[in-house]
């Protein structure tokens, strides 16, 4: 299936509207019980490609496009759907807090490991890193989104609603910044310890010692061991930084699934700060690859030039996005080295990924380990070699997958079946039974991670690579698209592997949906950017282009200059114009410039021939 994201975005609004819209007012169907999760990517279902595609964009109503208006129409009108929508995010912003402060509850997202246990209230109320994540992205496009409503009304009423809006969608902003704060933590590793042979594994070579390894781990970590043990900005345990200066420790950072435990508060002024919550921690210190990557999309939306050059954030928000930022860097740093580490092969070579606390290994964590490495890559400069290697992971994990139904260079029985996994949440069970997260979006990450590396292709066939995972990635995605019913259009959740609770057939995904909706801003981004250049084409271009300069200054030389105004000046005319055109193309277009060239050729031959003068001097 090609990846066609315009018509794709469209047909979900639609599906979307008459979902959430069945009888002219929003429905928040809680029929699985309440999550802000759930709630939260609803909405950015809608609200994410309205702020990151200009052609979607609703705040504007004179500007709206006429598909997007027919997608829309079961909202109203282009004047009733910017004050629909307003009115839905005060619902959010009304069903998800506690008097002021804002939640961040994991509701009915959490499950018990053990599916004979029911989870407690307070199990089911306690903050989770997706929700401070999706509530960043979330509250960003509403502050921009309010930015243009304000701009195109007169009417009190309204302003004061935009007002109030506003307010607490900062509000939720500045503590969903606070939550993601206290969630990051360093872990320090024995090698000696069960979670230290684990990540020994991991980089061992042939013939290495485990003294070698820890050698060669100080010796590439030196430098952002050292940035971490002297950054105050951290608020690390005194305990921590010590453990960090022992040359015989290995390490590992990241965020946590929720707040960890003994999290200090983080320093908070300004209006809000007694509408934001600083409960204590309930999670263990350890970092967790999924919400680490969870984390890292929502700070990558808080550091975009955007957010930056729209003044979306106040001060103090400023403050904490610094803050935010350091924890990024570091944390890249850390998993993007890990992934490479070594001379011969990458440690991510090694799928499936295992991972140091839980002691579990899954593709989807190679697959965690890959979107780190992604964004580590589109932030900087990379070189041919390491994302030749990564296209071979992908290509590994899309077998791994089965998305093609072909077999797997195991020998394994071909079919597709579910690489997502339940992943236990440290910590829980001093609230009640054990509970687990679930994460079912292997086949939309890999979806989302092939559009984004295309965009960082240096070769045609690179690119080509990348867009037929993408689409055969796709078309495992489109399998799980619901057909009939009011959710008609949107995408069901899709199995996992050891979940005890089936997946309901035909019932909206909304995690699941919005992630789609990432993965088509993605294939809009990629196809917004200049094509892939290629150093065969230009060449070729290039020669056509000369060959056809020459032929036509032959041409003007050896023949009278046609009268103005005639065909024959216009024929002429626009032989330099699409020879100028192709020159200018060549270094951006290099197809297009050889195809412009190859006419002008063409037309000159049939004007050779006409005068009986082809190949001749």
């Amino acid at each position: 299936m090609r990846i066609r994201p315009r018509q794709h975005l469209l047909d979900m609004w639609q599906a979307l509207a008459r979902h959430s819209f069945p009888e002219g007012l929003w429905a928040w169907d809680d029929t699985d019980g309440r999550s802000s999760v759930a709630d939260a990517e609803r909405l950015l279902c809608l609200l994410y490609p309205a702020t990151e595609i200009p052609a979607f964009r609703l705040d504007h109503p004179d500007t709206t496009q006429l598909d997007v208006a027919k997608a829309l129409r079961a909202l109203g009108d282009t004047t009733d759907i910017p004050l629909r929508l307003i009115e839905v995010l005060g619902e959010f912003m009304e069903r998800n807090r506690r008097g002021r402060e804002p939640v961040f509850d994991g509701g009915h997202y959490f499950v018990p490991v053990d599916p004979t246990c029911e989870l407690t209230e307070e199990q089911r109320d306690i903050d989770v890193v997706d929700s401070y994540s999706m509530s960043v992205s979330l509250c960003l496009a509403v502050l921009e989104f309010l930015k243009g409503c304000r701009s195109t009304t007169r009417r009190q009423s309204t302003l004061d609603r935009i007002d109030q809006l506003q307010s607490d969608t900062s509000v939720r902003l500045s503590a969903a910044l606070v939550g993601l704060l206290r969630s990051f933590t360093v872990h320090v590793i024995d090698i000696a310890s069960p979670e230290g042979r684990v990540l020994a594994g991991l980089l061992h070579e042939d013939g290495l010692s485990d003294r070698q390894v820890v050698e060669r781990f100080q010796h590439r970590f030196g430098t952002l061991r050292a940035t971490i043990t002297e950054s105050p900005g951290l608020d690390l345990p005194a305990e921590v930084r010590d453990e960090l200066t022992n040359p015989n420790r290995l390490f590992e950072c990241g965020w946590a699934w929720s707040v960890v435990r003994d999290a200090p508060e983080v320093a908070f002024k300004g209006p809000a700060f007694e509408a934001v919550p600083q409960p204590a921690g309930v999670a263990s210190p350890l970092p967790n690859l999924h919400f680490t990557v969870v984390a890292l999309d929502g700070i990558v939306d808080l550091m975009s030039e955007r957010t930056l050059t729209r003044g979306l954030l106040d001060p103090e928000q400023h403050k904490l996005a610094n803050a935010l930022r350091l924890r990024w860097e570091i944390t890249h740093q850390y998993w993007s080295a890990l992934a490479r580490f070594g001379q011969d092969r990458w440690p991510l070579a090694k799928i499936p990924w295992r991972t140091t606390s839980q002691q579990s290994d899954s593709a989807y964590f190679s697959l965690s380990v890959v979107s780190v490495l992604v964004h580590d890559m589109m932030r900087r400069r990379t070189t041919g070699h390491d994302l030749n290697n990564l296209i071979k992971v992908m290509e590994r994990l899309n077998e791994h997958g089965r998305f093609t139904g072909k077999a797997t260079s195991d020998g394994q029985e071909a079919g597709p079946h579910s690489p997502g996994v339940t992943l236990p949440l440290p910590g829980s069970e001093a609230l009640g039974p054990a509970m687990a997260w679930v994460m079912s979006d292997f086949p939309t990450q890999l979806l989302k991670r092939a559009v984004q590396l295309c965009s960082l292709a240096q070769k045609t066939s690179e690119e080509e690579k990348l867009l037929r995972l993408a689409e055969e990635t796709l078309d495992h995605v489109w399998s799980h698209r619901v057909e009939d019913g009011v959710g008609a259009g949107l995408w069901t959740g899709l199995p996992v592997t050891g979940l005890h609770t089936p997946v309901p057939a035909g019932r909206p995904s909304w995690s699941i949906t919005e992630r789609v909706a990432e993965c088509m801003v993605a294939a809009h981004i990629l196809y917004i950017q200049p094509p892939s250049h290629s150093r065969d084409l230009s060449g070729q271009a290039q020669e056509a282009i000369s060959e056809a300069a020459h032929l036509l200054g032959r041409e003007q030389e050896q023949y009278p200059a046609p009268r103005r105004a005639t065909d024959q000046e216009k024929w002429m005319k626009r032989l330099e114009a699409d020879l100028e055109r192709a020159h200018r193309l060549v270094g951006e277009q290099a197809g297009t410039a050889l195809a412009l060239a190859l006419d002008v050729l063409a037309r000159l031959d049939t004007l050779a021939r006409a005068r009986g003068t082809d190949g001749k001097v």
